[in-house]
C-alpha cells in the first residue's frame, strides 16, 4: 500500500487523498531528579509512529488507558511539540509551524473534548461560546455571525434560543453538541474526537454518535476518533488502529480487524467484548500482568512480557510495522 491510495476488496482500487501523515513521530517527557533537575530518563508516550489519514474517513484509535492516544491527539493538533519525527497535514510539514503560519493550519484542525463540561467556559453563553472561533479567525460582522451560529445549534439539534443560554442549563448530551458545534464553526478538515461519548449515558452516546456521523457527510469531515470502547469505534471507523505502550501495533480495515486480528494484543482486545448471545461461547484471552513502565519499556517487542505466544526474539528485536496481509500492518515477529 502506498502512501496516497488504498486498495478495499470490495471497491477494487480506490485513490484516496491523504489528509494528514506522521512519519516516525515521537513525544518524550523528561523525567529529572535531583534538587539540579537532573535529567535521568525519558517517558515515552508516543514512540515512532507512521500513520496516515485519508480524506473523509475515520480513522479509529483504540488501546488501554496510558497508551499515548490522547497524546498522539496533541501532537496533531500542535497542542504539544514533537521530540522528534514529522506531521504532514495536507500536503504541509506542519512540524515547526509557529506563529501566524500554525495559527492559519489551526482553521483546519479541530477537537471534540472528552468532558463536555470541563471543556466550555461557565461564564460565557453558549452562543458566544460556538461563535469564539469565528470571532477570533473571520471576523464576521455581528448580524451574519449570530445568524451563522445559531444556525450550527440547530444543525446539532438545539433550538435557535439556546444562543442566550449558559452551560449549566443543558444536559451532558446538549453540552457535547456545543462543543461539537464549536467544532464545525470554522468548517475544519480534520476533527479529532478524543473520547467523545465515554462521559455520556448510554442512552445519549448513540444519538452524538450519529449526529458526528451525519455531519462527516454534510461537511466533508475527517475524524481521528479516539475511543476504548471497541463496539463504538466498529460503529464508527472505516480503519481502526491499535495501540500499545505509545506503539501502534496493527492497522486495518474495522471488519478485518473483528474478524480476524492478527496482533496478540488485538486478539485480547477483540475477546473482551461482551457477547450478546448467551448461549454463544466466546474464547476470552487474559493477558497475565501490568502494562509496563514507559519510562522504562521492555527491549525488543513492547508487548512481549504481556504476549501469551511470545518467542525469544520477541525479547531482543523490535518487530517492523509492516503490510503482512493485503490492506493489513502489524508489528509481530509471527508474521516475518
Amino acid at each position: 500500500m502506498t502512501m496516497t491510495e488504498e486498495q478495499t476488496p470490495s471497491d477494487g482500487q480506490i485513490k484516496k487523498e491523504v489528509l494528514l501523515q506522521l512519519k516516525n513521530a515521537k513525544k518524550y517527557y523528561p523525567v529529572t531528579a535531583g534538587f539540579f533537575k537532573r535529567k535521568v530518563g525519558d517517558i515515552k508516550a508516543v514512540d515512532d509512529i507512521n500513520l496516515e489519514l485519508f480524506k473523509g474517513e475515520t480513522f479509529g484509535l483504540v488501546g488501554e488507558s496510558g497508551c499515548g492516544k490522547s497524546t498522539l491527539g496533541k501532537l496533531i493538533l500542535r497542542l504539544i511539540n514533537p521530540t522528534s519525527g514529522n506531521i504532514i497535514f495536507n500536503g504541509n510539514d506542519i512540524t515547526t509551524f509557529t506563529g501566524s503560519k500554525l495559527r492559519a493550519v489551526r482553521r483546519d484542525l479541530q477537537m471534540v473534548f472528552q468532558d463536555p463540561i470541563a471543556s466550555l467556559n461557565s461564564k460565557m453563553m453558549v452562543g458566544h461560546i460556538v461563535d469564539e472561533p469565528i470571532r477570533n479567525f473571520a471576523k464576521e460582522n455581528h448580524k451574519n455571525l449570530k445568524d451563522e451560529t445559531q444556525s450550527l445549534l440547530v444543525r446539532v439539534g438545539l433550538r435557535k434560543e439556546d444562543y442566550y443560554k449558559y452551560p449549566h442549563e443543558f444536559s451532558g448530551g446538549q453540552r457535547q453538541r456545543i462543543g461539537i458545534a464549536r467544532a464545525l464553526a470554522l468548517h475544519p478538515k480534520l476533527i479529532i474526537a478524543d473520547e467523545p461519548v465515554s462521559a455520556l449515558d448510554v442512552s445519549i452516546q448513540a444519538q452524538v454518535l450519529n449526529l458526528l456521523k451525519e455531519l462527516q457527510q454534510d461537511f466533508n469531515l475527517t475524524y481521528l476518533f479516539i475511543a476504548h470502547d471497541l463496539s463504538v469505534v466498529k460503529h464508527m471507523s472505516d480503519r481502526i488502529g491499535v495501540m500499545y505502550l505509545g506503539h501502534i501495533v496493527e492497522i486495518a480495515q474495522k471488519t478485518d480487524i473483528y474478524k480476524e486480528p492478527l496482533h496478540p494484543y488485538t486478539k485480547s482486545l477483540i475477546s473482551a467484548i461482551p457477547n450478546p448471545d448467551p448461549f454463544e461461547k466466546k474464547e476470552r484471552i487474559i493477558l497475565q500482568g501490568d502494562v509496563p513502565n514507559p519510562q522504562n519499556p521492555p527491549s525488543g517487542c513492547v508487548f512481549h512480557t504481556r504476549c501469551p505466544v511470545a518467542m525469544p526474539i520477541c525479547q531482543e528485536v523490535k518487530p517492523i510495522f509492516k503490510e503482512v496481509k493485503p490492506y493489513r500492518r502489524v508489528a509481530c515477529h509471527l508474521y516475518e
